[in-house]
């Protein structure tokens, strides 16, 4: 089988980023057999400055591109229509808030440590988390049940919380990839090379990940 690295530079907080995430996942189950996907998720803020208890996330998000709230309200729709689609549901009510993503940035930082596996879990945990059930991914009990419910360990992500852990190498990711040019997400890189952007839908990324597969020398074993 070929061998094929995703860098999935994206933020808990963007729809789309939920989006493309169904989205490869569905074409990584298509290719299965056929590549060996190594899947890597790597921390993006849309609103590092997002303040505690959060923004009301219309009046935010028509602050921010100037449009009308009937603008915004159908944006939404759209997008809650696509993430259906590929299995991340979302409830997009008038009241939902944004809130600050950093910590679950660390915890998925923490995740990726332990596996393929269990970074995945936690990273669809604490989008369901944000875009489901609209809580405070800057509330450390929160947090902690989203670890829970992606059946990771609750005590050890309450240590990372509390002490701060991988505070730095998060920050010096993010920098990387701005520094790489890296400006909206979803941002999708594929053995380093080639880029996908935006929440694609599965036949994009399915595309994608055949045409790289073909180029690519196969795993030896």
């Amino acid at each position: 089988m070929a061998k094929i690295t995703i860098d999935f530079v994206s933020d808990v907080a963007c729809p789309w980023c939920a989006v493309g995430l169904g989205g490869l996942l569905e074409a990584m189950r298509r290719l299965e057999g056929t590549a060996d996907v190594e899947l890597h998720f790597r921390p993006f803020e849309l609103n590092p400055d997002m303040p505690a208890g959060g923004q009301n996330t219309i009046e935010r998000l028509m602050a921010k591109y100037g449009y009308d709230r009937e603008r915004v309200q159908a944006n939404r729709k759209v997008i809650s229509e696509r993430a259906a689609a590929v299995g991340m549901p979302m409830r997009m009510d008038d009241d939902n808030r944004s809130f600050n993503t950093f910590d679950a940035h660390r915890l998925i930082h923490w995740a990726g440590l332990q596996g393929q596996a269990q970074q995945i879990a936690l990273k669809k945990s604490l989008l369901q988390t944000y875009h489901y059930q609209n809580r405070d991914t800057s509330d450390a009990d929160v947090l902690a049940e989203a670890v829970r419910d992606a059946g990771l360990d609750e005590a050890a992500a309450r240590d990372v919380l509390a002490t701060g852990r991988y505070t730095d190498e998060v920050r010096a990711e993010e920098d990387e990839w701005r520094k790489l040019g890296i400006t909206s997400v979803p941002s999708v890189i594929i053995n380093g090379e080639y880029l996908v952007s935006g929440g694609q839908p599965p036949d994009t990324f399915e595309q994608a990940l055949r045409q790289v597969a073909s180029e690519s020398k196969p795993v030896a074993g």
